[in-house]
């Protein structure tokens, strides 16, 4: 694990490194690196995979207290991190937070060559779904967070829909989940950063604002869209494909939001379609 100072804090990765395409791959909300066990190891032969951390509450080391958390903020830290390593041409991979999104409506995507959507927050589903609304509420509620957290212990409340039965068909394992949990549950820093994240999000205008803004990326983009995603509508692959001038949509059978967890092969095979392995990188300016 290798740790990169930004201006909002330190920020832990891992890199496999190698001189293959850039893929940067990113998480969702309460979920660390590891939700990509599963889908690096088909790649990392070909693909240079980094997986960072991402300081949505399974972070472990919290950030500065005036860093700005919120929705637009970890977009914009998206780009700088891009920056810092000094990484062109980047194939950006998304699954469950949509927030980078936000780093094309702010014309801050230059270093991004290719973007993939795998069942993301997008138009105005932010947070989405019940378990969304329900961390929305524990947030806004003194004390609401670390009930719920603590609640988390316990396994018959994981796979219940109002938290994560309806993230992945498959139960995640027992030991990845407890790594999820664990820094939001033990640290108050780590719950005092998740907080400013949950509470940030704009109203609907606003999102859809930046939704339509993010029509001027003309580069390629890959939807890829669980078909019984519960929390995710159908539709909005559907829409985010035909928002992209270079958009393409494919559905996925037998999974839930968490593809990774669910068909870690199916995304793998995607990816390789998508960004071929001798791909050249595009030229700047």
């Amino acid at each position: 694990m290798s740790e990169l100072q930004l201006s909002a804090g330190p920020i832990e990765y891992e890199d496999t490194g190698g001189d293959g395409p850039v893929l940067v791959l990113l998480h969702g909300l309460t979920i660390d690196s590891s939700v990509w066990r599963e889908v690096v190891p088909g790649l990392r032969a070909d693909y240079r995979c980094i997986t960072p951390t991402w300081p949505l509450g399974a972070h472990r080391k919290p950030l500065r207290p005036d860093a700005d958390l919120s929705l637009k903020g970890l977009a914009l830290l998206v780009g700088e991190f891009l920056e810092r390593l000094d990484l062109r041409d980047v194939t950006l991979v998304l699954n469950d937070w949509g927030g980078g999104q936000i780093l094309l409506s702010e014309g801050r995507a230059d270093r991004v060559g290719r973007l993939v959507l795998a069942a993301v927050e997008a138009f105005d589903n932010y947070p989405p779904g019940i378990p969304g609304r329900a961390i929305g509420l524990a947030c806004r509620v003194p004390g609401g967070l670390r009930l719920l957290l603590n609640l988390l212990r316990f396994k018959a409340f994981r796979r219940g829909p109002a938290s994560w039965g309806w993230m992945s068909k498959r139960p995640v394992p027992t030991e990845v989940m407890d790594g999820w949990f664990r820094p939001a549950t033990t640290s108050a820093e780590i719950r005092r950063d998740l907080v400013k994240y949950v509470t940030s999000v704009p109203p609907k205008d606003v999102l859809l604002d930046w939704a339509e803004r993010t029509r001027s990326f003309e580069r390629p983009v890959l939807v890829v869209w669980a078909k019984e995603d519960k929390l995710m509508p159908r539709e909005h692959g559907r829409r985010l494909a035909e928002l992209f001038p270079a958009g393409q949509l494919v559905e996925v059978d037998d999974s839930y939001t968490l593809i990774p967890e669910d068909q870690p092969r199916e995304f793998v095979r995607f990816i390789r379609e998508f960004v071929p392995a001798a791909h050249v990188p595009r030229k700047s300016g």
